[in-house]
């Protein structure tokens, strides 16, 4: 059972999932997408043997025989900034996938009673040079001279706070200009396409295969001034419902579904374009850089925040 020296900040939310013993090797898995740097997992099914392994006695606490065995429980430690229904729903859509039973709560309260209290957790945050995202209750911020970012972060749709996020923010902010054309897929609560608006793009096309992100999406574009003209959403799988060529694209989804996208990408965006990939865990780099090359598109950019990578990618 290992611990990550991370988790002795008071101030960190726990995240617990409690599933099968039979589960509890693949649940890891996909708790380790969440977060990379470590997770601790309570598996008491073996207890008796290991106990008679070690210490050749069958005297073990009370307390631990109570533990049912029939369950394991992963603990995943994320920052307090982090908005921990952006985790949980992933680790719970993926379980879902496996048809793996599950039960999930925050920091020893059910996710429900998280979910009446989480506004305390968001404040307003400064992004690279040019921005500030604010959630729309926060009204003592500074912002300088950068451009605010209005955000109502839907429960699990991207509050900008995820290090994968940022790092698109940050690295958008180096391609965009009044020339960019964008494609977002998987545009979630909209905050990278409201981005690019504020940082001066054109137009913005959000794709996202969730309803209600493209519905969050589209008030969070307006509620930053952007409508119909700029900034437009769908529901639809990936490039499904996507016509014409940008010159800038950006995917912040996942390692497996960025490599799908690889395919389709080359033909919607321009030839000088970029191409910005994020989502991506560092377990998961050399297969996702292959897959680049495989569909022709060569790194100008790497950059990796708590484990998590962005690229930056041009046509070969």
């Amino acid at each position: 059972m290992g611990m990550t020296n991370a988790v002795e900040q008071d101030s960190w939310t726990e995240i617990a999932v409690t599933v099968d013993t039979k589960d509890i090797e693949s649940a890891g898995d996909i708790a380790n997408m969440v977060v990379p740097y470590g997770i601790y997992i309570e598996d008491y099914s073996a207890l008796e043997e290991e106990t008679m392994e070690i210490a050749h006695i069958d005297l073990i606490e009370e307390s631990l025989l109570e533990k049912d065995r029939t369950k394991g429980i992963i603990h995943i430690y994320i920052n307090p900034d982090e908005n921990p229904l952006e985790s949980t729903s992933f680790i719970s859509e993926r379980l879902d996938a496996l048809g793996i039973e599950h039960e999930i709560t925050i920091s020893d309260c059910k996710v429900e009673d998280w979910q009446n209290n989480w506004k305390q957790y968001f404040h307003p945050m400064p992004i690279g040079k040019k921005l500030l995202i604010r959630p729309v209750w926060e009204e003592n911020y500074d912002a300088g001279d950068r451009k605010v970012l209005d955000i109502e972060p839907g429960l699990a749709f991207g509050s900008g706070s995820h290090p994968t996020t940022q790092l698109c923010l940050e690295t958008l902010e180096k391609y965009v200009d009044e020339n960019s054309t964008v494609l977002d897929i998987g545009c979630g609560s909209g905050i990278l396409s409201i981005a690019t608006l504020l940082l001066g793009a054109k137009s913005a096309f959000g794709v996202d295969i969730d309803e209600l992100a493209v519905k969050t999406a589209k008030e969070n574009a307006l509620q930053n001034g952007f409508g119909e003209d700029r900034f437009t959403a769908v529901q639809g799988d990936l490039s499904d419902k996507v016509s014409g060529k940008f010159n800038v694209v950006v995917a912040n989804i996942v390692a497996d579904i960025v490599m799908q996208f690889n395919t389709q990408v080359g033909e919607f965006l321009t030839d000088d374009g970029v191409y910005i990939t994020g989502g991506i865990i560092e377990s998961r780099e050399d297969e996702v850089l292959y897959s680049f090359a495989q569909n022709g598109f060569e790194v100008m950019e790497r950059l990796e925040n708590n484990g998590w990578l962005v690229f930056a990618l041009k046509k070969a």
